[in-house]
């Protein structure tokens, strides 16, 4: 079952396109995986990921952005965990 990502942001803090750049990664990394990369405008300091009701990124709770590589893991790990995803797997 593909699953839907959501991307939201805060308008005020301008991450717009911080957020899409990360949509445009995970889309580019999981094609066949994904139903859909949803970005969310929001605002107060906001960023948040969500696979389907999940969870994955919270700014505020997490400290901080997620690397690029963080996020594609954690997206990695809900929609398809026993995938490899090469060399970002062999980075730690």
């Amino acid at each position: 079952m593909k699953m839907r990502v959501e991307i939201e942001f805060c308008m005020q803090c301008h991450w717009l396109l911080r957020a899409a750049w990360m949509a445009q990664e995970l889309i580019g990394t999981f094609p066949d995986d994904l139903a859909e990369v949803a970005l969310k405008p929001g605002s107060g300091g906001v960023f948040r990921v969500r696979v389907g009701d999940q969870l994955i990124v919270d700014r505020k709770r997490d400290g901080g952005f997620p690397d690029l590589t963080a996020l594609k893991r954690k997206v990695r790990d809900c929609v398809d965990p026993e995938r490899s995803l090469g060399h970002i797997d062999r980075g730690d």
